[in-house]
């Protein structure tokens, strides 16, 4: 809660925790199983949003700090050279290819990709659904008689 009011600056802070861990965990758990599917992605989209703007716009479009891509800023690229040193530092102290052997070092840049991204996803779920035969919004459709 704390976080929310001094580093986001968001008001009512613990109504604000409650909403948005209500609506990842319950909302999640309904997206898996497919049960309100369009309704569920409302408030979804909405911390999606607030999650762009109010955490991670400072930080630029890319997630994770890639100095190669056409979309890195000036934080993407401060974090090559330390980057580089903890390579170094991992091949000098530790078993470099058993530390990487499941996938490189990279640097977290935590910037609006994931979230625009889940941001797009959620809003396909609103528009098409849950699906046919796999949610429970389907079955409950032929269930109550009102599939079209």
């Amino acid at each position: 809660m704390a976080w929310f009011e001094s580093s986001l600056g968001l008001p009512f802070p613990e109504v604000m925790v409650f909403l948005a861990m209500a609506a990842e965990l319950v909302g999640g758990a309904m997206l898996l199983a497919g049960l309100l599917t369009r309704l569920v992605s409302i408030p979804l989209m909405v911390t999606m949003l607030v999650a762009v703007f109010a955490v991670h716009w400072d930080n630029g479009w890319l997630a994770l700090s890639d100095s190669t891509s056409w979309l890195a800023n000036d934080r993407v690229m401060e974090a090559a050279p330390r980057k580089a040193r903890i390579i170094s530092i991992l091949k000098e102290h530790g078993d470099y290819s058993w530390l990487t052997g499941r996938g490189s070092v990279t640097i977290l840049n935590n910037g609006i990709e994931f979230a625009a991204m889940y941001f797009v996803m959620l809003l396909s779920l609103f528009f098409t659904g849950g699906g046919r035969y796999t949610s429970v919004d389907y079955w409950l459709t032929r269930w109550t008689g009102r599939a079209s």
